[in-house]
């Protein structure tokens, strides 16, 4: 048996070192959670990223103060990670304590919704009289001294001396004595005389004297200095003119008298008001001088022209004021239940649901996943406010939730973690907004064909049936001719029509379904730029679509009317490539046209 030999002492010295050197080195890489060193550095550089709660465009390397505000910067990622940067997402405690309220997007109940209007009551032109002088001479005398006196209709209102009156009534004097004087006289000297008699007489009717005046005056001995001047309307002065002591002058006014038992109220609507307005329409008023009150009345005028500077239109509505309670140069405002210009009833949404940000808004829409609640910003475009409603004219579907209580909170959370909130989101001052313009009813019926010829060439072209689409493009071409618009939307149909025109004739000339496709992607930015203009026409909602393959793999758009995608470019052969870009209800505007119609000549491809 061999005796083993031991190492030396040094080596096993140097063996107990290496150990202590692995094991070091093994608890620096495992150290902390488990991150690896390239993991623990990210880290440290994520968390050297601090921003401010109130201005999270601020981003700062160390921690210090918000040079906007003052306020202490903190961690750009301190928020949750179950939130994202587009959305928020909340537990159900959460939205407990949040008191989170949301709203359903649904259709108006009816097909309208009331209108407020202030104005200011006046007495009808059409009762409004002048009393005027029949001859001149001084006033000597007011019966009437007071605005707001109510005069009855032969009422003596003024006595005037008239140099002109006391002359003729000398002449009527002296032909009254020259008859009696010539009684026994001979018949052609007698018929003489009642001649003289009969002209003085005629001269005081030419001057307004009343002929029962004439008469009283026959039997004065001598001639008068003054005159009675009578109103020849009932109605309540509203401006006094005259003044005791002045002259005046033939037909010179006296007072401006009115019947008051039927006034007008002035209104003034905005342009955004008038399309819901309609003569006949029945309004109710509220008089601040008279609280808990309504007075029935009608719009019976529609001022067809815009005050340049105040940007209304003045609205007349008639009431009846027998009572007398209402009284000119009162304040009222007026509620009209507004017409719809659609035929659908308008998506509408809470007043308390949006956040404004400029000529757009942004609501909180209530997304579900798996396990909880998600709520995401969206723009949207409103209408003018209805009440406590506000119509939504894009970017929201009906169905989709909203949250109507408890946005701010939301968008503020976001904003804290840097997320695209209503605070961070650029505003849509720098796009040009659609020209869109409103329509009557005639004028919506006589584009509809437009539309629906279009939607024939898409679908034909979508069954690849080159016969149909051409037949639907010669129908659309027919369609425009027939389009009756007035002055101002012709202006804004005018470049649009043309561009339709001369894309249609090209899909209608096509030799085969490759050259009519070719004329389908200018038709239908054209159609687009007609959707953004005066709305989707139809009585169903349409859809904007868009394939990345198409025109030679740039992508194209399409418009169709079916739901699901409906290639128009490929047809059965990939006829469901793409996506869908929006929806557009009916009565609703298209809110991402493209940029301009295509630059293209009409009847040439693109």
């Amino acid at each position: 048996m061999s005796e083993t030999t031991s190492p030396p002492a040094w080596l096993r010295w140097l063996g107990v070192a290496v150990l202590l050197l692995l094991a070091f080195g093994a608890g620096t890489w495992f150290s902390g959670d488990g991150q690896t060193p390239t993991d623990a550095h990210a880290h440290q550089d994520q968390a050297e990223v601090w921003t401010s709660a109130m201005h999270p465009q601020i981003r700062q390397g160390e921690p210090g103060s918000c040079p906007l505000c003052g306020m202490d910067l903190i961690p750009a990622n301190s928020g949750s990670s179950e939130n994202s940067s587009e959305r928020v997402v909340l537990s159900e405690r959460s939205r407990v304590l949040s008191e989170l309220r949301t709203t359903a997007v649904r259709r108006q109940s009816d097909a309208s919704a009331e209108i407020h209007l202030l104005g200011r009551v006046e007495a009808a032109e059409s009762t409004r009289r002048n009393v005027t002088t029949w001859i001149g001479g001084r006033i000597d005398r007011l019966h009437v001294n007071t605005t707001g006196e109510k005069v009855r209709k032969g009422q003596s209102i003024a006595t005037l001396y008239s140099p002109e009156i006391y002359a003729a009534h000398q002449d009527l004097i002296t032909a009254k004595g020259q008859v009696r004087g010539l009684e026994g006289a001979s018949e052609s000297a007698q018929r003489a005389a009642a001649a003289a008699l009969e002209a003085a007489r005629e001269r005081l009717r030419l001057l307004g004297v009343p002929e029962s005046e004439v008469d009283s005056m026959a039997q004065a001995e001598s001639p008068r200095r003054t005159i009675a001047i009578r109103s020849p309307f009932a109605g309540t002065v509203i401006d006094r003119v005259a003044t005791e002591g002045a002259y005046v002058e033939t037909g010179a006014t006296l007072y401006q008298v009115a019947d008051l038992s039927t006034l007008w109220v002035q209104l003034d609507a905005y342009e955004s008001d008038l399309p819901r307005l309609r003569v006949g329409q029945e309004v109710a008023l509220l008089i601040e001088a008279l609280p808990g009150e309504q007075f029935p009345g009608r719009v019976a005028f529609i001022d067809p022209t815009i005050d340049a500077q105040r940007r209304t239109a003045r609205v007349r509505v008639v009431v009846d004021n027998a009572a007398g309670r209402l009284r000119p140069g009162m304040f009222a405002e007026a509620v009209v239940q507004a017409v719809s210009e659609g035929t659908r009833s308008p998506l509408v949404i809470p007043d308390s649901a949006p956040l404004f940000t400029g000529r757009r808004s942004v609501v909180y829409v209530e997304v579900k996943t798996e396990d909880t609640l998600a709520y995401e910003p969206r723009s949207v475009r409103l209408g003018p406010r209805l009440g406590d409603l506000y119509p939504v004219v894009s970017g929201l579907s009906e169905g989709d939730r909203v949250v109507s209580r408890g946005a701010f909170a939301l968008d503020a959370d976001l904003q804290i973690r840097g997320g695209a909130s209503m605070m961070t989101r650029p505003d849509d001052r720098s796009e040009p907004l659609p020209e869109s313009v409103s329509l009557t009813d005639k004028e919506r019926a006589s584009l509809q064909p437009v539309l629906s010829h279009y939607l024939g060439i898409q679908g034909s072209l979508a069954n690849d049936e080159l016969a149909q689409a051409q037949a639907s493009a010669q129908s659309l071409s027919a369609a425009l001719a027939t389009v009756k618009l007035s002055p101002q939307p012709q202006l804004v149909w005018a470049p649009v029509s043309k561009e339709i025109s001369g894309h249609a004739s090209h899909v209608a000339g096509a030799r085969d379904l490759a050259g009519a496709r070719e004329g389908l992607e200018p038709l239908s930015a054209a159609v687009e730029v007609l959707l953004a203009r005066f709305g989707n026409l139809l009585d169903e909602p349409i859809q904007v679509a868009f394939c990345p393959m198409a025109n030679d793999g740039k992508g194209a758009r399409w418009v169709q009317s079916a739901q699901g995608v409906d290639n128009a470019y490929f047809g059965n052969a990939m006829r469901t490539c793409g996506e869908l870009r929006a929806t557009v209800e009916p009565g609703a505007i298209l809110d991402t046209p493209p940029a301009s119609v295509r630059a293209a000549p009409a009847g040439h491809p693109h």
